[in-house]
């Protein structure tokens, strides 16, 4: 099989490495061809703070990819998450020299561009600028401006910022691991890809991506993201938190939680007990599900309160803005029983668990629809997308050269002198490649 057949999405997690190779179907499903996971060494908090752990952790994923599929890894699309991300609201605008012209995707494009250039903090860098909505001469509320005629184009734009380091270092350890990279995106927009319907999207929702290191969160209104958060607490404090309160280790604790866990403590009765096995020939240890419970409801209500302070900040309070569709949960954290109970509890949101099954085809593995993979198969969705684009182009490409063939033997039968004329083909490339190829060119000259 090609490689132009099938794409890769590359989810560098706090807990986990998942690598998934995938195609989409005539029926436009996407067909898991691959999966590979690994214990992710070397990254904290969403963020890579050991570079050579986390080469190993990527190789052995796609290593495992690789062997499931029969296939070789060679472009992915990342994610990028951690507590570096901040979002920012910002407008803009450019003057036409011509108003009676229409307006065009390369004006478009010149308006993303300037706001790239806004000036950041020291260290940082822009990650993506998402327009919200267009002004044409004063008129308000444009989702589309391609060919509407206008002198001023202005726009507000969502711009996600992070730290330049991180995304180096990101970058970094995906090219030791032997790979190209294809793209970067934020995990929240990768994870709203894979589990939000179109619908949810318009009514206005709010995405909550309970992660081992990170709770990241995207909101949408209108079809359009709005919002978004990385919050820097995740499924891996609350194992922290079990493991101080009841003296165990880690292991016990990850094991105690997902399967005797629950977020509401009211469901466990005072006499249901769980019995841990002593180290090197102690005495087993007894835990009340109860106690394990209150310990597991206090972190979670505190990330759950911190996520809602995000969404107030939105203006979820007005309302214009109100989430009708509520909150959805995925991420390997929203798997903790009666999480949605409290969540609705506390937000008074309807909320539902995302899963990533809508877009896959009917046969996938089960395990791949689990609210886990809701990241990997989001970067997966989008390198699917990225090689769509790429075909375009290229065949645009052709279309062009057949054009110029043409039109050359039309001069050539005309016996006319030579006449310098301009190159037909412009290739359109998105504000995004443009920064990916930045990116790349930064990655090659930081040796």
């Amino acid at each position: 099989m090609e490689q132009t057949k099938y794409s890769v999405g590359l989810d560098i997690g706090t807990t986990k490495i998942v690598a998934i190779i995938g195609k989409q179907n005539e029926y436009g499903k996407i067909e898991i061809l691959g999966i590979g996971k690994s214990k992710s060494l070397g990254v904290h908090r969403g963020v890579v703070n050991n570079i050579t752990q986390t080469i190993k952790s990527i190789q052995q994923a796609v290593e495992e990819a690789e062997a499931n599929s029969g296939l070789k890894i060679g472009s992915v699309v990342v994610g990028i998450a951690g507590q570096h991300i901040r979002s920012l609201q910002h407008s803009d605008y450019i003057t036409r020299k011509d108003s009676e012209e229409v307006i065009g995707e390369e004006d478009v494009d010149l308006l993303c561009n300037q706001v790239h250039k806004l000036i950041m903090l020291p260290g940082e860098e822009i990650i993506h600028v998402l327009p919200q909505e267009y002004k044409v001469d004063g008129q308000a509320e444009i989702r589309e401006p391609v060919g509407m005629y206008g002198g001023r184009l202005e726009a507000n734009f969502h711009v996600v910022v992070g730290q330049v380091v991180s995304i180096k270092n990101v970058g970094r350890c995906i090219k030791s691991a032997g790979l190209d990279l294809g793209n970067i995106t934020l995990e929240p927009l990768a994870s709203s890809d894979a589990v939000l319907s179109q619908e949810e999207k318009e009514a206005g929702v709010a995405l909550i991506d309970i992660g081992g290191g990170t709770t990241d969160l995207a909101i949408f209104k209108d079809g359009i993201i709005r919002h978004t958060a990385v919050i820097p607490f995740g499924g891996g404090v609350i194992t922290e938190d079990i493991k101080e309160g009841c003296s165990i280790i880690e292991k016990q604790a990850e094991l105690l939680k997902t399967r005797f866990g629950s977020a509401w403590p009211g469901e466990n009765r005072d006499n249901e007990i769980v019995s841990i096995p002593g180290l090197r020939g102690r005495e087993p240890k007894e835990i009340s599900l109860k106690n394990l419970s209150k310990i597991i409801h206090a972190r979670v209500v505190e990330i759950i309160e911190q996520v809602y302070v995000e969404i107030k900040n939105y203006g979820h309070e007005e309302q214009k803005k109100k989430l009708i569709a509520g909150i959805v949960l995925t991420g390997g954290g929203s798997q903790l029983k009666h999480l949605k109970q409290l969540v609705e509890y506390i937000t008074g949101m309807d909320t539902r668990i995302g899963y990533p099954n809508e877009h896959l085809a009917g046969d996938s593995d089960e395990e791949v629809a689990s609210p886990l993979y809701a990241t990997a198969v989001g970067l997966l969705m989008n390198a699917i997308k990225n090689q769509e684009k790429l075909k375009l182009t290229q065949e645009e490409i052709l279309q062009e050269q057949e054009l110029e063939q043409e039109e050359e033997l039309v001069y050539a039968e005309r016996d006319t002198e030579a006449v310098a004329r301009p190159n037909l083909h412009k290739e359109r490339k998105s504000v995004f490649d443009k920064w990916s190829e930045k990116l790349k060119e930064f990655l090659d000259n930081a040796e």
